[in-house]
């Protein structure tokens, strides 16, 4: 089963409730999902287990790169004038990793006169959904190319060396 970790905000109610309608979504589509919010830990929990703080933000830190690892698609949640921090580095590492990264933004605001930031928009290939149809649309597009029964694991060599991207 394709597994899709999401990436997003995960700090205030609103925050927390689209993350799980979007998962809902998800699911309904048949995908297996890790969602930060709920299969992750909370920095707040582990303290109270008499962590210091850098221990469990490294607990927390390699939870998530391990699942992104062991994720086969990453949903990037994009809404608001500037994405969150954490969840860059998390669509950052998934392509480097040769994830298939895809973005949701239903939120018209943008740091640069209605453009994306040109380096999310080339991790994820420009596939940003505008709503949850898009997304799904854009999903079945993967399962087209890659099988459906193949794992989207890893596809760096789909992708040019660094060096020859030099200019």
């Amino acid at each position: 089963m394709t597994k899709i970790y999401v990436a997003g905000p995960l700090f205030s109610e609103a925050e927390l409730e689209y993350n799980l309608r979007l998962d809902n979504f998800l699911a309904n589509l048949g995908y297996k999902t890790f969602l930060p919010q709920r299969d992750g830990y909370k920095l707040a929990d582990l303290l109270l287990k008499d962590n210091q703080i850098s221990t469990a933000m490294d607990i927390i830190f390699k939870k998530d790169l391990n699942e992104i690892r062991n994720s086969d698609i990453i949903i990037f949640i994009m809404d608001g004038r500037v994405p969150d921090e954490g969840a860059c580095l998390e669509v950052g590492y998934a392509y480097a990793l040769g994830k298939e990264c895809i973005g949701i933004k239903t939120d018209s605001r943008a740091l640069m006169h209605n453009l994306d930031n040109p380096l999310i928009a080339g991790a994820l290939n420009s596939r940003i959904a505008k709503n949850f149809q898009e997304l799904s649309e854009l999903l079945f597009e993967i399962k087209i190319q890659f099988g459906t029964d193949s794992r989207v694991t890893n596809k760096s060599e789909c992708y040019a060396p660094a060096e020859s991207l030099e200019t």
